[in-house]
């Protein structure tokens, strides 16, 4: 059945504190993650970039705490990154995630299918200076969700096969090291 993604989710986007406030940021504070952290991620979960923000920086500043599984989607600066949520995170504004609604879509499902719509969130992307995904365009994103049943089924297959994948890349990772 076609949705909207605002028919099953809470678009959230991030915010970045004043990076003028070494205060804002921490060293091992609240995960926050920016585009370039995932530029060359390749695991499904993530739950800290290459830094931290601290309490006073999230209360400061338009970011928001994103629940796990939240699916994390780049909206600007390289668009159609994605990332499940490992634990409570922050992004910058260069993202418009989803708070799945799991009475309509598994958190892992939304996931495969974002990271399968990378073109399409391209083509639907606006600017003149560089290209990006509004809020209007991403809540307004359609795609196709089966039913819960046959999402599990799916899911039920990918999973082994993303979960071999990353255990050969660390493996790979560790034989360059």
């Amino acid at each position: 059945m076609k949705y909207k993604l605002k028919e099953i989710g809470e678009i959230i986007s991030g915010g970045t504190p004043s990076t003028k406030r070494s205060d804002f940021y921490a060293t091992k504070g609240i995960g926050w993650i920016t585009p370039k952290d995932l530029s060359n991620y390749h695991k499904k979960y993530i739950c800290h970039g290459a830094r931290d923000i601290s309490k006073i920086g999230l209360d400061n500043s338009s970011a928001k705490i994103m629940p796990p599984n939240s699916i994390l989607v780049s909206s600007r600066a390289s668009i159609g990154y994605v990332a499940m949520a490992e634990e409570s995170l922050a992004t910058n504004q260069g993202f418009k995630s989803i708070i799945p609604d799991v009475s309509k879509v598994l958190p892992d499902y939304l996931y495969y299918l974002m990271l399968n719509s990378k073109s399409k969130l391209e083509q639907v992307a606006s600017g003149s200076t560089f290209k990006e995904v509004s809020g209007k365009t991403m809540a307004n994103f359609e795609v196709d969700i089966p039913e819960i049943q046959k999402q599990k089924y799916i899911i039920s297959l990918l999973n082994p096969i993303v979960k071999k994948i990353e255990l050969n890349n660390q493996i790979n990772d560790n034989l360059v090291a």
